[in-house]
C-alpha cells in the first residue's frame, strides 16, 4: 500500500501505472481532482479517506459490473468497525449511508482487463451540498488506520465474488441495502426520472425497478433517491 500527501486522483493514477498489480492500494491525504459517478467532482475534506485499489480481471470471473457489489460489501464491513453500532446501509449501486445520510461512495473505471475501484470516506467532515444529506465521523478514524481496515475486507471479499455463487453474493449486498419494496426513484443520465418499488438485485448488480403498473424495469445505471 502506497500513501501519498497529495495527488489529483487516486484512480487515474493507479489506471496509468503499468506496473500496478492486483491489490495493489493508492491512498492519498488530499485529492485535488477527485471525481464521482457521472462525471461529478469529489469535494476534499482534511482527514477524509481517498483511495483506490486494483483489480485484473481474470477468465471465468463473474460479471465485472458485479465488483460494485464487493467493494461495498467490503466498505462497509470496514466502516462498521469505526461508527460505534451506528446504523449502516448500502444504496444502489455505489454509495454507503450513515443514519440515512451519504457517509461515502465508489467508483469503478475499467480500461481493458483491469478495473479501478476508489473510495471515498467522509472520516472527519462533509461537504454542503444543496440537497444533499452528508454524514462524516468526526474524525474517529484516521485515514492512515481506515486504509488497512478496508484493504483487508475488499481481499475477502474479491475472493468470495470469485468464489461464490453470483446470485447468493447478491443476496449478501441485499441483506445490507434498503429493503424490497422500499419507495425509490431513479434518475437515468438522461434525466429521466422514474419511480416505483425496489425489486431487488440480478447477480450482476442491476436493479429491479418495480413500474406502478406492475411491470418490472431493470436499471444498468443511474441514481436512486430513497
Amino acid at each position: 500500500m502506497r500513501i501519498v500527501d497529495a495527488t489529483g486522483s487516486t484512480n487515474a493514477d493507479l489506471l496509468a501505472d503499468r506496473g500496478a498489480v492486483e491489490g495493489d492500494w493508492l491512498v492519498t491525504l488530499d485529492q485535488t481532482a477527485g471525481r464521482g459517478r457521472q462525471g461529478r467532482s469529489w469535494i476534499t475534506r482534511p482527514g477524509n479517506f481517498f483511495g483506490s485499489t486494483l483489480v485484473v480481471l481474470r477468465a471465468g470471473d463473474p460479471p465485472p459490473q458485479s465488483l460494485s457489489l464487493a467493494a461495498g460489501l467490503a466498505l462497509i464491513e470496514a466502516a462498521e468497525t469505526a461508527v460505534g453500532g451506528q446504523p449502516l446501509q448500502l444504496k444502489w449501486p455505489n454509495d454507503l449511508l450513515l443514519g440515512g445520510a451519504k457517509l461515502a461512495g465508489i467508483l469503478l473505471e475499467r480500461h481493458g482487463d483491469r478495473v479501478v475501484i476508489g473510495f471515498g470516506v467522509n472520516l472527519a467532515d462533509a461537504p454542503a451540498v444543496e440537497g444533499r444529506a452528508l454524514a462524516h465521523l468526526d474524525g474517529r478514524i484516521a485515514p492512515q488506520a481506515f486504509a488497512p481496515l478496508l484493504a483487508g475486507a475488499m481481499s475477502r471479499m474479491l475472493g468470495l465474488w470469485r468464489s461464490s455463487e453470483p446470485d447468493l453474493f447478491a443476496q449478501a449486498w441485499l441483506a445490507r441495502a434498503h429493503s424490497v419494496g422500499t419507495q425509490i426513484a431513479v434518475h437515468s443520465g438522461d434525466a429521466e426520472r422514474v419511480s416505483g418499488r425496489f425489486d431487488g438485485i440480478d447477480a450482476d448488480g442491476t436493479l429491479r425497478l418495480r413500474l406502478p403498473d406492475g411491470t418490472v424495469r431493470k436499471v444498468h445505471a443511474g441514481d436512486v433517491e430513497l
